[in-house]
Order: C-alpha cells, then structure tokens, then sequence
C-alpha cells in the first residue's frame, strides 16, 4: 500500500476528513442540485444524466447499472431518472429519491448497492433492508428487485 493510499484511509477512518472519493461525491451532489434547479422536472434531462453516469462506469458496474435502469424503469414508469452524488437514482413526484444505485468503483468497494431512502414504502414490522449488495445480477436478483421497487412506489 502507498504512503498516499496510507494517509487518505488514515484520514478518513480518525474523523480527519474526507477521501478524495467522498469529496468528488459532494462536488458531484452540488452540480446536480444547481442542474436540478435549471430543469426542473425534466424527464429527458434525468435520462440523459443517468445513462452518462451508467457510461462513465467501468465493468461490471455498467452493465448492471445499465440493467438495473431498464428493471427500475420498467417496474416503476413514475419514478422520475436523476443522478444523486453522481450515481442513477430514482425520485417521486417531489422529487424525493425513491431508490438508487451505487456502483462498487464509486468508493472502490467489492460489491455495488441497490438501495432505496425512507420515502420508499418498504417497511414491513419493526425492521426491514433498505439497500443491498450485488455482485451479479441474475434473473432471481432481477425479479427480487422489480418487486421491491414496485412496492417502494405503492
């Protein structure tokens, strides 16, 4: 390990700062709500937002974001496509992002989430999962998901 990789950990692990990845996260959320601001609603803007977002990924993450947005969109035609710190995610009507998806090379992680935000309708008792992993996506993990995010939305 570097002495550079070294210090960033170090730093982010002792409450010193931010890593380089978590800042280009927030420089990224700002752009988006000073766009957001110009466009207002526009479903066609959010479109174009995600899939560059999906294109800039390296494998495996835009295959899967790219398949993930064709399942989310399908499940829930009403969520309306945006970016949120730079990943595809998925709003409401009040622009409350609904779910989300956060590629594994975001924050060099072994695996990329699929998550959703508390306006998402999944509670289900006392304790319920609001994001998970993926390594791979099957038709087992598809279905799983088209289900979640039609119940997120009901």
């Amino acid at each position: 390990m570097s002495a550079k990789t070294d210090t960033k950990k170090s730093a982010a692990k002792s409450g010193e700062g931010f890593t380089a990845e978590e800042k280009a996260a927030m420089k990224n959320r700002a752009k988006e709500m000073k766009a957001e601001a110009r466009a207002g609603k526009d479903r066609a803007e959010g479109e174009k937002a995600i899939l560059a977002a999906i294109s800039a990924m390296k494998e495996p993450d835009r295959s899967m974001g790219k398949r993930l947005h064709e399942i989310v969109t399908a499940a829930a035609p009403s969520l309306m496509p945006k970016t949120w710190y730079g990943m595809p995610a998925y709003a409401d009507k009040d622009g409350k992002v609904i779910c989300f998806f956060q590629a594994a090379g975001k924050f060099n992680v072994r695996y990329a989430t699929f998550g959703f935000q508390p306006d998402a309708k999944l509670d289900d008792g006392n304790m319920w999962a609001a994001a998970f992993a993926l390594i791979k996506l099957t038709a087992a993990e598809e279905a799983k998901i088209a289900t979640l995010v039609k119940k997120a939305v009901s």
